[in-house]
């Protein structure tokens, strides 16, 4: 039954993700937490990592590379400062900020603030957004919010080249440290169907998004990231 609603979650992670750009982690890592620790964050990120692989396949033509790589410079030292910061300050302060960071940042979009995949922003994202996903899982919306101007196609690739290379470098770190064991590729394999559903429901839902309610929609999601974050640091 455990492995039934896990699936369900998963799918509607992977629906969201694949329409959006991102939001699989956002929506499946606190329900999966809950449902059962073991799957998370390994199993969530191989899966993840598989969605990425498949959107980035579909929509590649349409990748920022220039912005990716700046993002991903900007994520290294990010992943570091978020160890650093859980294993120094209290976990829940930190994420509070990043939560609180994104919040701001998404609020301001709503008024006025435009932001743009300018260099020094995409380092900062990329920063904020490995700091905040080593802390968190959470990760996405920094670097999601520069591109709400862009079209959905633009915005589903360029993230998913990201997360693909993101995703990757995390799993590769934590099996050097002894975090991966075969019950984590099992669990990881099970919910891999239930992704795949998800993400062929995708396919026909993105037209309907690609209407104009992008950007609303990335911003709505960076927000629910934000308060996810701000939730879990309050009951952490």
């Amino acid at each position: 039954m455990l492995i039934v609603v896990a699936g369900l979650v998963v799918a509607v992670g992977a629906l969201v993700q694949g329409t959006v750009g991102f939001g699989l982690a956002l929506v499946a890592a606190p329900l999966l937490a809950i449902l059962d620790p073991a799957l998370v964050p390994v199993p969530l990120l191989m899966i993840t990592a598989v969605h990425a692989l498949l959107t980035l396949r579909r929509e590649y033509g349409d990748t920022d590379w220039r912005g990716v790589g700046w993002a991903l410079l900007g994520r290294l030292p990010g992943i570091g400062l978020g160890v650093l910061a859980v294993s120094t300050f209290p976990p829940r302060l930190f994420v509070a900020a990043v939560g609180l960071t994104v919040l701001v940042c998404a609020a301001l979009s709503v008024v006025r603030w435009r932001p743009r995949p300018t260099v020094p922003a995409l380092l900062v994202a990329g920063l904020v957004s490995g700091a905040g996903g080593t802390a968190s899982s959470i990760g996405g919306p920094p670097v999601a919010l520069l591109y709400q101007g862009d079209t959905g196609p633009r915005v589903r690739s360029t993230l998913a080249a990201y997360f693909t290379a993101g995703t990757l470098l995390s799993i590769a770190a934590l099996a050097l440290g002894g975090q991966v064991d075969g019950a984590d590729v099992l669990a990881g394999g099970l919910l891999v169907v239930p992704m795949l559903a998800g993400f062929a429901l995708s396919g026909p839902a993105r037209p309907l998004l690609d209407r104009g309610w992008t950007r609303p929609a990335v911003v709505a999601l960076a927000a629910a990231g934000a308060v996810a974050l701000l939730v879990q640091a309050a009951v952490g």
